[in-house]
């Protein structure tokens, strides 16, 4: 009987990026070594603490997407495309792909590596870009591959904390456009909303105003479920 990193398996609407407001159950991953300064999910970073059989994975997708009603599944983690997680995760997508061939499946890639074969049988691809606020660099080469191979199914986000983020994935939107020869690239910004804090107003007054000032390149999207349960609440 195999066996799974799973730290939780939830129905809750998407709070973030393109596909915000779309019910949805999340299949959240346990194990990650990026260690982004602001992440809002530590409990996921410690690896082999919460696994699962495939009889109790199964059983708990059926319930929560309320015996397949629900046909949408993002992907998360932790991060997912660790090489120890990717025969899971390659598990979980045949196991919904043999399910229902109408199914759609997301998954949150953290920016650090592609997954081709993996990518090629998903509906989805949220691929990070870091800012200097998170503490952690994310190669531009990797935005222009992920976009190269799957730009019509891809979003490149990035969450910004300051004028210094704001700017690095600026320079890297610019960077990105001429080497794809591209006017416009598919790049969300989320405006940071970190956990225990008050909801941050002028953050994102100030970044809807230098997006303007930059000529419009980002779509600005906020955490919906942070404005909605406040940012320390989990699993919504």
């Amino acid at each position: 009987m195999k066996e799974f990193d799973i730290n939780s398996i939830y129905l809750a609407t998407e709070g973030e990026g393109v596909h915000v407001g779309t019910p949805q159950v999340f299949i959240r991953f346990q194990g990650c070594h990026i260690g982004c300064l602001n992440c809002d999910s530590k409990d996921t970073w410690e690896f082999d603490i919460k696994k699962i059989k495939e009889e109790d994975l199964i059983a708990q997708i059926k319930k929560e997407s309320l015996d397949y009603k629900i046909k949408r599944f993002s992907i998360t983690g932790g991060d997912p495309l660790h090489p120890k997680l990717v025969p899971q995760v390659e598990f979980v997508i045949n196991h919904l792909k043999n399910l229902f061939s109408d199914c759609f499946i997301n998954i949150e890639a953290s920016g650090s590596r592609i997954v081709h074969d993996l990518f090629l049988k998903l509906d989805f691809i949220s691929f990070d870009f870091k800012t200097p606020s998170t503490g952690v660099k994310t190669p531009v080469e990797n935005v222009i591959k992920m976009l190269l191979s799957f730009s019509q199914k891809c979003q490149i986000k990035s969450v910004v904390e300051n004028r210094d983020d704001m700017d690095a994935v600026f320079e890297s939107y610019q960077i990105v456009c001429r080497e794809l020869k591209l006017e416009k690239l598919p790049w969300c910004i989320t405006p940071s909303y970190n956990t225990h804090e008050k909801f941050p107003q002028k953050r994102f007054q100030n970044i809807l105003e230098w997006n303007y000032s930059l000529g419009i390149p980002f779509r600005v999207i906020g955490q919906q479920h942070k404005w909605i349960f406040g940012p320390d609440l989990k699993q919504v």
